[in-house]
Parts: C-alpha cells; structure tokens; sequence
C-alpha cells in the first residue's frame, strides 16, 4: 500500500527570506509519503512564478542550482505516489494555472470522491486537463470560483463545500499562502514555526530538520493564512457539524515513527500495537522478527512484554526501488528478495514471532514465510499489526481491489494454510482503537469494516477507484 503524498508551505516572514531550500529539505524529510514525484512552487517578489516538477525522488529531481532558480519569499511542495492518476509528469505537483492578476498553485494530500463529475462539469465549461488526477480538479474549481468572487477565504469555502472526499491542500495565490484540513480531518497537516518562516506540513518530521517549532495540528475543517506575520485561522462553516475521521493507517503504516499526529505519538502508537499483539496472541519462542521498516516499533513491544528476545533477522536492501509492477509472481517472489534477506545463522532452527504491519494481498506475506522456511526456521509464527482489511479505500490509499483483498475472500484459518504459517494473528479492531489512543468513533476504519465516513457511489464500490474515475474522465472526454 501507498499514501497518497506529502505536501509541505512555507511563508516567509521577511519578504527578502528565501523558503525554496527549506521547502527542499521539507520534501527530503517527506519522502516517505511518495516516491514517485517531486514538485516546488514559489513566487518571487520579482518574477512572480517559479515552479519546477520531475519524476523520481527529491534527490533526483532537483540540484542546488535548481533550488537556488526557485528563490521566493514564499512557496509549496509536493512528493507523490499515484492513487488516482497515472503515473507521468503530467501528474506531477504543484498544479498551477494563471488568474487575471496572477497565478494559483496547489499541492494536494488525499482523494476526492466526487471529483469525477466535478471534472466533468468543468469540461462543459471549457477547462482542459493535463492530468487525470483529481488535484487538478480542485485547481480549477478554485479558479472558476474566483471568477466571481474576490474573497479568497469565501472562495476556498465554496470550493470545500463542493468536494466529498479527504484533502490536505496548501494554496498559493500569487504572494499568499492558504492551508486547509478537510472538515473530517482525514490525512494530517501541522503548523510550525521558525525565527523567520511559518511551516505546514504533512507530518512533524519536516520540521525537525529545518529546526522549526511545533505548534499544533491544524483543527478539522480549518483553514489558516498568515498576513502581518500572524497566523490567521478560519474554521469552515461545513466542519461545524461533521463527522471525524482520522486515518488509522497513519498510525499503523504510512507515517514516520518520529512524527506526532492529532496529539499521539506515532512510535508510541506502535508499541501499543505490539503490546496488544502479545495481550492477544501470547507464543512462546525463540526470537521476535520485525518485516523492517514500519514493523520494528511494534515488534519491539511484543518483546519487551513477552521477554522474548528482539532480533534483526529479515536484512532489508534500502537501495532497491518499486518492485510491484512486476508482471508475474515469479518476478514479485524475486522482488520480494532482493528487498529483504535472512540472517540464515541467526534463524536456523529456531521458532520466530514475526510482526508486519498489514496484509493486502497476501503475496509478500507468503513470499517471507518461504524465506524464512528456507532459512531453516523451524516455525514462523506471523503477527499482524492491522485488523484483516477486507474493503479498499476511496480517501488517498493505493490499494487493491476487493477482490484481490486475500481477507475479502478468505477466512483468517484458510489465509493461514494459504502463506504455510504455524500460527496468523490479527490485532482486534478494539485493541488497534486503544493504541492509537484516539476515540474510534473519530477514526476512518472503513477498510476493515466498510463503515466509510462518506457516501461512496454504487459504481465506486464495485470496482477500484482508478479505474472507476479513469471511465468518468473518458466519458467526459467523449462528451466533448
């Protein structure tokens, strides 16, 4: 599975303060969050719009020269991972297009439900996409909207009010910078500070390496703008009265053990979860094994509750790029292991609890068990940190289809058999709600239990999200 981004803003409190290097080590400490593409907006109180976007990783896609052509007092980031939209530079971030008196920059975390038709109604009123994302959509609706509006604040809020979904935006309007949380608070956005800059950001790690302030997560349906060296802060009318929905699998999967969200402490979060695992599946053995990276909190808390010892007996290769577009299972078997290798002399022989964070499809899970019995593992005993996830997810998650879901189709027994396991455990639903530490009324645990928060339309549900989006840009295509 894949988040979808991370975004990054900055404003400068001093006009002659450059942010694009700031923004730069942002994205760095953000890559987690995609891989794919990298992408810096600014403007300069010279030339107005700068913007460069490439594929890869930051490191690929800019150099110091770069950087230093993006000079502004204030500016976006963007690292992306596609869940909807292809994979190419005309998905890349920030969008931007022109306004009468200037220019709009968006970077967008999430996904919007909805934006299928509202794609297809910009197309009736003449707006053409270079992209088949929907953050491209909510660029041009804010623009329709300030045809006849001047009023940025009012203009965002009609644009909220419009979009089903979650979203994380940072705005660039020409010189100034506007940030907002959907009402739900799905994906996470923090504000801090430094002597010189105001920073928002996708997760608190950004912050650390540019050695800003944290100052807090922003509020469910907030939207924050910074004039006279203020923080200014809006709540949308519509987030008055709506459901939360923070993302479990923040806590779980997709955020850095280092990062604080809506007050909880991610690594904490995932000792929990180990703790839990132990609370619900006691085994005795020899040693505790982590699938590295996400995994090592919790193993660590399932061996110091259960005093077994902690080992290190899966190698991950961190140099090894994307290996799932591998067209067929031998090829993803051997994906499988150049990204991770046993330590035979440590494992043979022995009987190990092994942690992962989450099954989706089952086939790295099955492929690790079969290391692992060739490494003369006597039993492997797999414990996960995520309740079966039995349904997709519409909000900014890269996941498969129901039917490719292995929990969707099988019993947990049968999935046992299915990976050559000793034992499968699943942390409970219950248990996962109180690691997390946040009430479970205002979490999004619609991929385990198909409760969404939204209303998804029949046709989304039956199929995956891209492709269901992919058949409403074709039609409006052919509309026109």
């Amino acid at each position: 599975m894949k988040d979808k981004c991370g975004i990054i803003g900055i404003h400068s409190k001093d006009a002659s303060k450059d942010v694009s290097h700031l923004i730069y080590y942002g994205l760095y400490a953000l890559q987690h969050r995609g891989q794919e593409s990298a992408g810096i907006a600014t403007h300069n109180i010279n030339y107005g719009l700068n913007y460069h976007c490439g594929m890869g990783l930051v490191t690929d896609v800019f150099n110091n020269a770069l950087i230093k052509s993006l000079a502004g007092n204030v500016g976006i980031g963007h690292v992306r991972y596609s869940t909807t939209g292809e994979s190419k530079l005309e998905s890349s971030q920030p969008f931007y297009t022109e306004l009468d008196d200037g220019f709009i920059a968006i970077a967008h975390n999430g996904d919007i439900v909805n934006s299928g038709y509202l794609r297809k109604d910009l197309n009736k009123k003449g707006y053409e996409f270079r992209s088949d994302t929907d953050s491209e959509v909510v660029c041009y609706l804010i623009k329709e909207e300030a045809k006849n509006e001047t009023d940025i604040l009012k203009v965002i809020d009609s644009v909220s009010q419009k979009l089903i979904g979650s979203y994380s935006l940072v705005i660039l309007i020409n010189d100034e910078l506007y940030v907002l949380r959907d009402p739900m608070a799905m994906k996470p956005l923090v504000l801090g500070q430094t002597d010189n800059h105001f920073v928002v950001a996708s997760e608190s790690v950004a912050f650390d390496v540019m050695n800003a302030q944290f100052i807090r997560d922003l509020e469910p349906g907030e939207l924050i703008f910074f004039k006279d060296n203020r923080i200014n802060s809006y709540i949308l009318p519509s987030a008055k009265d709506s459901k939360l929905a923070h993302c479990m699998f923040e806590y779980v999967y997709f955020a850095r053990p280092d990062s604080v969200i809506d007050k909880q402490s991610v690594y904490n979060a995932r000792l929990r979860i180990g703790e839990a695992l132990f609370k619900e599946f006691p085994i005795d053995a020899d040693l505790v094994l982590p699938v590295p990276d996400s995994s090592i909190p919790a193993a660590i808390g399932y061996a110091r509750s259960s005093g077994i010892p902690y080992g290190e007996g899966l190698i991950k290769n961190r140099y090894v790029g994307r290996t799932f577009i591998m067209p067929t299972q031998a090829e993803r078997e051997i994906a499988v292991k150049l990204k991770v290798n046993p330590l035979k002399h440590e494992l043979k022989g022995k009987t190990v609890v092994v942690i992962d964070d989450s099954i989706v499809r089952g086939t790295t899970s099955e492929s690790l068990v079969k290391i692992l019995k060739a490494a003369g593992v006597k039993e492997v005993h797999m414990l996960i940190g995520c309740p079966p996830v039995r349904a997709p997810c519409f909000y900014g998650v890269a996941m498969a289809t129901k039917d490719e879901l292995i929990a969707a189709n099988m019993e947990i027994e049968d999935i046992r058999k299915h990976l050559g396991a000793e034992t499968l455990g699943y942390i409970s639903i219950e248990s996962l709600i109180e690691a997390i530490g946040i009430e479970g009324e205002k979490l999004c645990l619609g991929c385990l239990n198909e409760e969404y928060p939204t209303e998804i339309p029949e046709d989304l549900e039956a199929e995956s999200y891209y492709d269901y989006y992919k058949s409403l840009t074709d039609a409006a295509q052919e509309d026109d």
